[in-house]
């Protein structure tokens, strides 16, 4: 069975950091896509960035790009995502998951179409 065990949410003033670990089991690591999904109160599930590290493929999407960057230890079958410059709006329920070799559907959107093994989900809260 695929797992995906995410950590590293907390509580951190505006401006601030934070870098999320996503463990992963079950799957040929290198060459699965792993991403980043966020899910604020009220809102749609968003696809933020994903990696697929055997051909050191990277997506974001226009709401972190600049800001987040994901990267992946293939030792320890772990994904990360960090985040710097945290604004308000970034305040959510971060996902990890996994489901293919692609990081995106035909429109090129990280889309939860694409994904279907998610993790727990870690809590990230911005104060202003």
């Amino acid at each position: 069975d695929v797992q995906l065990q995410a950590s590293g949410g907390g509580l951190v003033q505006a401006g601030g950091s934070l870098r999320l670990s996503c463990a992963v089991s079950g799957l040929t690591f290198g060459n699965s896509a792993i991403a980043w999904f966020r899910q604020a109160p009220g809102k749609e599930r968003e696809g933020i960035a994903c990696i697929v590290s055997d051909n050191d493929d990277t997506v974001y999407s226009d709401s972190v790009k600049g800001r987040f960057t994901i990267a992946s230890d293939n030792a320890k079958n772990t994904v990360y995502l960090q985040m710097n410059n945290l604004q308000p709006e970034d305040t959510a329920l971060y996902y990890c998951a996994t489901g293919g070799n692609y990081c995106t559907d035909r429109s090129d959107i990280i889309s939860t179409s694409v994904f279907n093994s998610w993790g727990q989900g870690t809590q990230v809260t911005v104060s202003s």
